[in-house]
């Protein structure tokens, strides 16, 4: 995907207790990465997570994790992730995310949430003021919206 395709990208720098011995980032540390750049996409629009849900009496859980590994981070590595929303369906999100450091694109992946109640777990459509805050933040127009 094209950098210019996203609008929204936050800065992370390695810590040492996400490198293994050699100094490169363990790989599951990269969902840990992603979640960072959903909450901050979300605090960016205007609904930082969860309390921003939380108001209409939804939340996201995930229903799907996908990461393609291009090149490793390393300690003390300065990274942007960068998030968009790809698909807008009625009770889903699809967030795709690179993370780049510097030039180089170092991983792409996504994450796919259903809007559900957070007591029964049943989903239910993303809250209008969401999508409306979505689509209005998006360069592109997300899939499904």
């Amino acid at each position: 995907m094209a950098r210019e395709e996203f609008r929204f990208g936050t800065p992370l720098r390695v810590r040492w207790a996400e490198v293994d011995p050699q100094g490169i980032v363990f790989n599951g540390n990269y969902l840990t990465y992603f979640d960072v750049g959903m909450t901050e996409y979300f605090r960016e629009i205007g609904y930082p997570y969860p309390d921003g849900l939380a108001e209409f009496g939804s939340d996201f859980f995930v229903v799907r994790s996908l990461i393609e590994y291009h090149d490793s981070a390393r300690f003390d590595d300065d990274l942007e992730i960068l998030t968009r929303v790809g698909r807008l369906g009625r009770s889903s999100i699809q967030l795709l995310l690179e993370i780049h450091r510097g030039g180089d694109h170092l991983i792409s992946g996504e994450l796919v949430y259903v809007n559900a109640d957070p007591e029964t777990r049943k989903s239910m459509p993303v809250p209008q003021p969401v999508r409306d805050a979505i689509l209005a933040f998006e360069r592109t127009r997300p899939e499904g919206a």
